[in-house]
């Protein structure tokens, strides 16, 4: 099943897609997230086709964007890192969320694509073990962790860097039923205007998502629409200082869920 959100009767609702592309919708953001299972197992109400609706980010406006480094061994090595033995975690801001299709200001000279896996929990979790957390996926989306290189690496906390406007395009939710385990490995995969920049698979993860919803869930309780986004595989820009400009479009798919589509703009100009 497909999870997407959308602009509709002057309000966010959340609904699913089914294979021709009609939505259903199954109430409005904050109800849906609510009671995320109960809102799935009604009926939903038609809405018309998902290319007529404007979307928005499926994940609430209250959601904690869980962010992962070096969570890919290829990756940790192509920076020349250790690999980690306990999960690097950083945080993003909901309102830098944005969808396929959307614009991205290039922040920075350094700006740089990282294709990455993103979970959204459905139960609430609290210093829950790994089985617990893997029952309590909702679904997995495709993400681009945008990353303004010159802010990122300025200083050991990447949180700058990591939350410019619209930096974090994630494409609709699947269903976990739907996906299976990521940890088996799904291909995953960045172009950037059609060139292949990013080829991996998730099965190169250091940590799973159950293994991370699991160590983050021991320090502060998760709620049905946080997020989590596990991290990178090799081939991003910094390793090649090749970055992005406006005009460039890059695409973030992973098998089995789907692609998230970006357009680089220009930044804004400053305030007056």
């Amino acid at each position: 099943m497909k999870i997407v959100a959308f602009e509709h009767d002057d309000a966010v609702q959340v609904g699913t897609v089914d294979e021709d592309g009609q939505v259903s919708a199954r109430g409005e953001i904050a109800a849906f997230w609510r009671d995320p299972h109960a809102a799935l197992a009604g009926t939903g109400t038609s809405v018309g086709p998902l290319a007529a609706l404007r979307q928005r980010p499926a994940a609430p406006p209250t959601a904690r964007v869980i962010c992962v480094g070096l969570n890919y061994r290829r990756h940790a090595e192509e920076t020349n890192l250790p690999i980690p033995t306990v999960p690097v975690i950083f945080a993003r801001w909901a309102n830098t969320l944005a969808v396929d299709g959307d614009g991205a200001p290039a922040i920075g000279d350094k700006f740089d694509w990282e294709a990455e896996l993103g979970a959204v929990v459905g139960r609430r979790l609290f210093r829950a073990t790994a089985d617990q957390a893997k029952a309590a996926v909702l679904g997995y989306f495709a993400f681009n962790d945008l990353s303004a290189r010159d802010y990122q690496m300025q200083t050991a906390q990447w949180i700058l860097g990591k939350n410019s406007d619209a930096s974090g395009p994630m494409s609709a939710i699947v269903t976990a039923d739907a996906v299976g385990d990521p940890a088996a490995g799904l291909r995953i995969s960045t172009r950037v205007n059609g060139a292949v920049r990013q080829d991996s698979s998730t099965a190169d993860m250091i940590f799973t998502v159950p293994e991370l919803l699991a160590h983050v869930s021991q320090a502060m309780t998760l709620y049905p629409g946080d997020v989590i986004v596990t991290g990178t595989p090799e081939g991003v820009g910094m390793a090649t200082s090749e970055f992005l400009h406006p005009g460039d479009e890059v695409e973030v798919e992973i098998e089995r869920i789907g692609r998230v589509r970006t357009t680089i703009v220009a930044a804004p100009a400053a305030s007056a």
